[in-house]
C-alpha cells in the first residue's frame, strides 16, 4: 500500500482517538491533517504504521489540549463538546461502548483529567491499546500509564450513572418526547422528565442561551413547552438526529440553516439532561450555520401579536 492509502485507512481510527481525547471537531480534523504531515515527510516507513500514526496523533492532541485548557477556563457560560453526529470509527463487535464514550457525558467527565490521563484512559479503555502501544504514544514507562490509567479510572467511576439505559430504552424515550415537544404539551414532557432534570446550554457569549441551568420536571418542561410551538410558527425545523451516540435533534431555520443541537441523557427510564449546543463556532462543521440572535428576535415578536397558536 501506499503511504497515502495506509494513512487513509487509518484515518476513521485517527479521528476517533483525538475527538475523544480533545472534545472538538475541528481540533481533532487539523490533529489528523497534522498527523498526516509529519508521516508523509518521514524518510523511512515505521514498523507498524496503526502505532506509529495513533501515537502521533495522540502527541499532537496532547499538545493542542494542554493549550485549549486556559481557553477553556476564561470560556463564557458552560463548555460542551462540538456536537458529533456520527463516528467515523466502526467496530461492529464494540458498537456500544464506543457510542456511550463518544457521548457528552462521557466527555464531560474526561474533562476532570489531566491531557495525559485523558490520553491514557482513551487510547486503553476504549480502543484496547496494549500498555506498551500507550506508553510509546504519551513518552510515559508502562508503569507510570498503568498509575495513569487508575487516577483516571477512578475519577471516571466517580462521576458515571449507576444505571445506564440500553438504547432501544433510549430511542423510545427520546421519540416520545420529541413529539411532546412539538406539540407543546408540557404535561407529556414532564411525564418525561427525572424529578431533577438539568436543562443546559452552551452559547459561549456568542448566540441566544439561558442565563443559568434550569433546574427541575416542573420548570424545564414549561420552559420547553413554551418555546419550541413559537419556534415551529415561525418556520424553525426540528430534525431528530443522533448526537454524540445518544437521541438528540438538529433545529435548523427557515433556510435549513443549522441553529443549534440538543441531546438527551437518559437514565433509569427518565430524561435526566438535555444539553444544547448554541455556540455557532461549534456547528459549522454540520453546515451552514444560522443566525439565532434573528431567530430570537422573530420569537419575541410573534409572542407579542395577538394571534397566539
Amino acid at each position: 500500500m501506499s503511504k497515502v492509502e495506509e494513512f487513509e485507512e487509518l484515518r476513521p481510527l485517527l479521528f476517533s482517538i483525538a475527538y475523544r481525547i480533545l472534545g472538538s471537531v475541528s481540533e481533532a480534523e487539523d490533529a489528523v491533517q497534522e498527523t498526516w504531515l509529519r508521516f508523509d515527510g518521514s524518510a523511512t516507513r515505521p514498523a507498524s504504521t496503526k502505532a506509529y500514526l495513533s501515537a502521533t496523533v495522540t502527541r499532537i492532541s496532547i499538545d493542542v489540549l494542554r493549550s485549549a485548557r486556559v481557553r477553556r477556563e476564561e470560556y463564557v457560560g458552560p463548555w460542551f463538546p462540538e456536537p458529533l453526529l456520527s463516528d467515523p470509527y466502526q467496530d461492529p463487535a464494540r458498537a456500544v461502548e464506543l457510542a456511550d464514550s463518544v457521548s457528552m457525558a462521557a466527555l464531560l467527565l474526561l474533562e476532570r483529567l489531566s491531557p495525559l490521563e485523558r490520553a491514557v484512559f482513551v487510547l486503553r479503555e476504549v480502543f484496547a491499546f496494549g500498555f506498551d502501544e500507550v506508553a510509546t504514544a504519551v513518552g510515559r514507562s508502562e508503569a507510570a500509564c498503568r498509575q495513569l490509567l487508575v487516577r483516571a479510572r477512578r475519577h471516571m467511576e466517580a462521576g458515571r450513572p449507576r444505571f445506564a439505559a440500553d438504547r432501544q430504552e433510549r430511542q423510545e424515550l427520546a421519540t416520545r418526547f420529541f413529539e411532546a415537544l412539538k406539540d407543546g404539551d408540557v404535561g407529556g414532557l414532564r411525564k418525561l422528565l427525572a424529578a431533577d432534570v438539568r436543562l443546559v446550554g452552551d452559547g459561549g457569549g456568542k448566540a441566544p442561551q439561558l442565563a443559568r441551568a434550569v433546574m427541575g420536571a416542573e420548570n424545564v418542561a414549561r420552559l420547553l413547552g413554551n418555546v419550541f410551538p413559537w419556534l415551529l410558527r415561525i418556520d424553525v425545523s426540528f430534525e431528530p438526529h443522533e448526537v454524540n451516540g445518544q437521541p438528540g435533534a438538529i433545529l435548523r431555520d427557515r433556510d435549513g440553516k443549522v441553529l443549534h443541537t440538543l441531546v438527551l441523557d437518559v437514565l433509569d427510564g427518565q430524561i435526566q439532561t438535555i444539553r444544547t449546543v448554541v455556540n455557532p463556532d461549534k456547528l459549522g462543521h454540520l453546515g451552514p450555520v444560522g443566525d439565532a440572535w434573528a431567530v430570537d428576535r422573530e420569537v419575541k415578536q410573534a409572542r407579542r401579536r395577538p394571534d397566539r397558536p
